[in-house]
C-alpha cells in the first residue's frame, strides 16, 4: 500500500485541524478513545484514512488501531499516524500524554485540497465531528482552517517568543477561524455570554462548558469579501480592544497574498521558474509567480563573438572533447536517480538539472572544495554537449576549464564559466542557469 504523498511539488491548501483536549488517563483506554473513532468513521466519510502507520504500515481498521497505538507506546507518551492511498490525500496524527505528564490527546488533521470540503455537507460533517471530539475531550484552544491563511497567522505563535508563547498558550482570541472551540477558562475569561452572543453561523455551549464557533457554512470561502467581514466582526466582538477597521485590513491583505495570480515568467527560464514555483509552500506560492513575473535574469556573460576565439592550447584537441564527454558522464551519474532526462542530454534537461540544484540548495549543501572540483566541471561540460549535440556546436578546448569554448553560428559560448556562476549561490542557480544561455544561444545560433 503506498499512500499519497501529501507533500511536495505542486503542493495545494488544505484543511487543517489542531486539537489539544485532555483525558481520563484512569479510564481504561479503549472506552477514552471510543469517542474519537467513532466520530471520526462517522463523519469522515470521503477522506476516512485506510492505512495505519506506527512501527509499521497497516490497513486502517480498530484491530489494527489498537495493535498499532500498543506498539509506539514509549514510556510516557503513545501514537501513530493515519493516512490515505486515494484522493484527497490525509496526514493525520494521534498522539497521548501519559502521566506524570498531564493526561492530554493530541490530534492533527489534515486533508488536501481544502476544495474537498466547498459542499456544505461535507463541512458540516467535520464540524460535528469536532463537537464530538470537544464535548468528550475539554479543549483550551481548537481550531480548523484553511492551512495557507493559518501560516499566514503565525500560528500557534502568533508572533510571541516561544518562552511567551510556552507559557501563555491560547489565553486570549489571537484569531478567529472557520471553526473554532474556545475552553472552559478562555469562555470565562471572555465572558460567557459575550461568547455566546459572536456574530457567526454557529454558536453552541457545550456541556462541559466549551463553546463552538464556526464562521461560514462551508470552510473553502475563507478568503471572500463576505467570510472576512464576518470573520473580522466576530474577532473584533471578542476582542472589544481591538479595532475592526485595522482586523478587516489584515485579513484582507492576507487574502490579498493568497488570491491566484497568472503566471507570466520571463520565456527563456519560464520551464525553471515554474518547476521552483511548484515547490514552494502553497501559502507563498502566488507571491512568489508576482514577484517572478517582474524579474528578469541578467543576460548571460558568458560568451564572446566567434572572431575572438582562442585557439585550442592543448596537445591533442579530440582527446580533450573526450574528457569533456567524461566529466558530462559524471554529471550523469551523480543526478540520473533524481533527474531521469538527463541522461539524454536534451534541452528539456537543463531546466530539471537546474531546478535540483536549486532544490537542493547544492551550493551552500554541499562543501566547497568538490563542488570546485567535481561538480563544476561537470555541470560545464554538461552544457557545452548540449549545445554541441543540439546546436550545432564545435568544441574549442583549453588547458584552462573556464577558457574552453563552445562554437555556436557567429559566438563562443563558455559553458565552463557559465557552471562556475550559476554554483556560486543558491540565487545564482536562476540568475545564472543553464536553461537561460541554452535558449540565447539557440536564439544566436544562425
Amino acid at each position: 500500500m503506498k499512500v499519497l504523498e501529501f507533500y511536495g511539488a505542486g503542493n495545494e491548501d488544505s484543511l487543517r485541524l489542531s486539537f489539544d483536549g485532555a483525558f481520563n488517563p484512569r479510564a481504561a483506554l479503549e472506552s477514552e478513545l471510543e469517542p474519537f473513532l467513532q466520530a471520526l468513521e462517522q463523519y469522515g466519510d470521503g477522506w476516512m484514512p485506510d492505512v495505519i502507520k506506527g512501527k509499521r504500515q497497516r490497513t486502517y481498521s480498530r484491530a489494527s488501531f489498537w495493535k498499532t497505538l500498543e506498539e509506539r507506546r514509549d514510556g510516557n507518551s503513545m501514537g501513530l499516524g493515519l493516512y490515505r492511498t486515494k484522493w484527497p490525500a490525509l496526514d493525520m496524527a494521534l498522539r497521548l500524554s501519559l502521566p506524570p505528564r498531564p493526561p492530554e490527546l493530541s490530534i492533527t488533521v489534515k486533508v488536501k485540497p481544502l476544495s474537498f470540503f466547498a459542499e456544505e455537507e461535507r463541512s458540516h460533517a467535520f464540524v460535528e465531528m469536532m463537537r464530538t471530539w470537544a464535548s468528550r475531550y475539554p479543549v483550551t484552544h481548537a481550531a480548523a482552517h484553511s492551512a495557507d491563511d493559518t501560516e499566514l497567522t503565525n500560528a500557534p505563535s502568533f508572533g510571541r517568543d516561544k518562552q511567551t508563547w510556552y507559557r501563555d498558550g491560547f489565553d486570549k482570541v489571537y484569531e478567529v477561524f472557520w471553526l473554532n472551540v474556545f475552553g472552559p477558562k478562555l469562555v470565562e475569561t471572555i465572558g460567557r455570554e459575550r461568547v455566546l452572543s459572536t456574530p457567526a453561523w454557529r454558536v453552541e455551549a457545550l456541556p462541559n462548558g466549551c463553546v463552538l464557533l464556526v464562521i461560514r457554512p462551508t470552510a473553502t470561502d475563507f478568503a471572500s469579501e463576505q467570510a472576512r467581514l464576518a470573520q473580522a466582526r466576530a474577532h473584533a466582538h471578542l476582542r472589544p480592544d481591538l479595532d475592526f477597521d485595522s482586523v478587516l485590513r489584515t485579513l484582507r491583505e492576507r487574502s490579498a497574498i493568497l488570491a491566484p495570480v497568472q503566471p507570466c515568467f520571463p520565456p527563456d527560464v519560464a520551464p525553471l521558474l515554474s518547476r521552483v514555483v511548484d515547490h514552494v509552500p502553497s501559502h507563498q506560492r502566488q507571491r512568489t509567480i508576482a514577484e517572478f513575473n517582474t524579474w528578469r535574469p541578467p543576460e548571460p556573460e558568458e560568451w564572446r563573438p566567434a572572431g575572438s576565439a582562442l585557439p585550442p592550447d592543448v596537445e591533442d584537441p579530440e582527446r580533450a572533447c573526450e574528457h569533456y564527454r567524461l566529466l558530462a558522464e559524471h554529471l550523469v551519474a551523480l543526478l540520473h536517480s533524481e533527474v531521469p532526462s538527463v541522461l539524454d542530454a536534451t534541452p528539456e534537461s537543463l531546466p530539471e538539472v537546474d531546478f535540483y540544484l536549486w532544490r537542493e540548495e547544492f551550493p551552500t549543501s554541499r562543501p566547497r572544495e568538490a563542488i570546485d572540483e567535481r561538480a563544476m566541471p561537470a555541470l560545464g561540460a554538461y552544457l557545452g554537449e548540449v549545445l554541441v549535440r543540439h546546436l550545432g556546436g564545435q568544441w574549442i578546448p583549453r588547458q584552462k576549464l573556464d577558457e574552453a569554448q563552445v562554437r555556436v553560428g557567429h559566438r563562443l559560448w563558455l559553458p565552463f564559466a557559465r557552471a562556475r556562476h550559476a554554483l556560486r549561490s543558491r540565487q545564482a542557480l536562476l540568475d545564472s542557469s543553464l536553461t537561460q544561455l541554452y535558449r540565447v544561444a539557440e536564439r544566436h545560433r544562425g
